[in-house]
This record gives C-alpha cells, sequence and structure tokens, in this order.
C-alpha cells in the first residue's frame, strides 16, 4: 500500500530543499529517489503524460525526496510489443531523464519529454497542478 502525502505541505519542503541545490544535484537526487523504488516504481506513480496517440511521455513519481519527473531521452518502445528502429547494437530504450518536479525560481519550467510523434515541452508549474488536482493520466495535444 502506498501512503500519499500532502501535496501542499511537502511542496514547500521540496522547493526549499531545491533552492539549495545546483540543477545537476538536484537531478542526480530525482535519479536516486527513482532508483530507491526498485522494481515497483509503477506502484507509486501519481501522475501519466500521454500524447494525442497515447503514447507515453512522462511520469510523476512519488519518493520519500518528494515528487520525481521521468521521461525516456529520445525515440523507444512503448510496450512489451513495440519496436523502436535502433542502429545495429543499439539499446531498447534512451537513458532516463529524471528531476525533482519542485524547483526554485530559478529552474526552468519545460520540462523535456519524448516518444515517436516528436520531442516535447512539458510545463513543471502544469504538471504540479495537475498532481495537485488528483489528475491520475494527462493527454497533449
Amino acid at each position: 500500500m502506498v501512503m500519499w502525502h500532502s501535496v501542499g505541505v511537502d511542496m514547500a519542503l521540496e522547493r526549499e530543499v531545491a533552492m539549495n541545490e545546483n540543477p545537476d544535484t538536484r537531478r542526480q537526487r530525482a535519479a536516486e529517489a527513482l532508483a530507491a523504488l526498485g522494481m515497483h516504481r509503477s506502484d507509486h506513480q501519481r501522475l501519466s503524460v500521454q500524447c494525442a496517440r497515447s503514447h507515453h511521455l512522462a511520469g510523476v513519481y512519488e519518493t520519500d525526496a518528494g515528487l520525481v519527473y521521468a521521461a525516456i531521452e529520445g525515440p523507444h518502445a512503448h510496450g512489451s510489443r513495440d519496436r523502436v528502429d535502433t542502429a545495429h547494437h543499439g539499446g531498447p530504450r534512451g537513458t532516463e531523464y529524471a528531476d525533482m518536479l519542485a524547483g526554485d525560481a530559478m529552474s526552468d519550467d519545460g520540462l523535456p519529454a519524448w516518444c515517436d510523434c516528436g520531442s516535447h515541452t512539458l510545463s513543471r508549474a502544469g504538471l504540479l497542478s495537475e498532481v495537485e488536482s488528483g489528475s491520475r493520466t494527462v493527454h497533449i495535444p
């Protein structure tokens, strides 16, 4: 069973912590928090972001460090039967981009996301608003 925290209180604390970090340190902390979820990461997913064709773009996860944004860079498979064209000896998926959803005043609002339709930029503030409203899935145009 996953225990959900009060988003408003946790976000204020996360912003305070984020204000004292540089972006690389913040992204490293986010990657470590995701890794700590282990094989049951999906049990902690608060929000899924999909394109108009229902490709998975990104997710927001509840971690001990706070809400973490995660997206796979570049074209990638979207399920066990989906294949992406890769060069010879290419890997099955791209590199994961992770960042704490709560940023500080200096954080860029744009977060990168990718699918077979192309690259996208998602709003950090918009994702936070969706999480706070209780949305589970967001479709972007």
